[in-house]
């Protein structure tokens, strides 16, 4: 069994998405447990590269006991009972956007706050009785963006934002290569703060640290980060 929770989607709930107030974003994220937490794995490539170990699941709040039971709930939830979790999820995103416009902001969805799901194929969505392909088409008009470790994602949604997240290890290489031969963005997490660079791999550095809105960075460009939780201590080459 497991609890369903009375929102799915945490708004403004941490320091790095409450900055984007400032530029006019209101966010809301999806924690659901990531990698293989559960019988069901929800981060394809985390094996691949070896991100299960440092992943930002461990970071912040993230590191309680009470928030990682949540989280797993929410999975079980989501790949137990779909259509009820779906319309949670459609309810709550109705809420993100109607306080986002009450404070004169701009909503945006986080999907896989800490997983990989290829959202682009969950559906069908039931909107006041329509039916949707998927969450995207059922709000147009709503930015989404997510990070993620599989370049092979294609035919996204226009309202659908990836950013790559890279990893040093050397099995994760071709995806790596993949990703820079079709000019994605790319997240590179470095060890400390004042270690990350101007330049990575002869590309351009911008921070990533200022807020969370990867949609209004440029394609193409390294989004530096430095490590939190686990991944100070990481040793797999997945920071840098």
């Amino acid at each position: 069994m497991f609890k369903r929770s009375k929102a799915l989607l945490s708004v403004s709930a941490d320091a790095k998405t409450t900055k984007g107030q400032a530029f006019g974003f209101l966010t809301g994220i999806l924690y659901l447990a990531p990698a293989n937490t559960t019988k069901w794995n929800t981060c394809s490539m985390a094996k691949t590269a070896q991100c299960d170990v440092a992943c930002l699941y461990t970071a912040g709040r993230g590191a309680m006991n009470s928030v990682q039971s949540a989280r797993i709930d929410k999975t079980v939830w989501f790949f137990t009972e779909r259509n009820s979790f779906m319309q949670q999820l459609v309810v709550d995103i109705k809420k993100l956007i109607k306080k986002a416009h009450k404070q004169g902001l701009q909503p945006l969805v986080r999907l896989n706050g800490t997983s990989d799901i290829r959202w682009e194929t969950v559906g069908f969505v039931d909107v006041d009785g329509a039916e949707y392909v998927n969450i995207f088409a059922a709000f147009p008009n709503t930015t989404f963006y997510d990070y993620t470790k599989d370049a092979n994602r294609k035919d996204l949604p226009k309202n659908y934002d990836l950013t790559f997240s890279y990893s040093g290890v050397e099995g994760f290489q071709p995806f790596v290569e993949i990703a820079i031969a079709k000019g994605m963005r790319m997240a590179v997490v470095f060890r400390k703060e004042q270690d990350i660079p101007s330049m990575f791999r002869g590309i351009p550095v911008v921070s990533g640290d200022k807020s969370d809105v990867r949609h209004l960075d440029d394609d193409g460009v390294i989004v530096g980060l430095y490590a939190k939780g686990k991944a100070k201590l990481d040793a797999t080459g997945f920071v840098v």
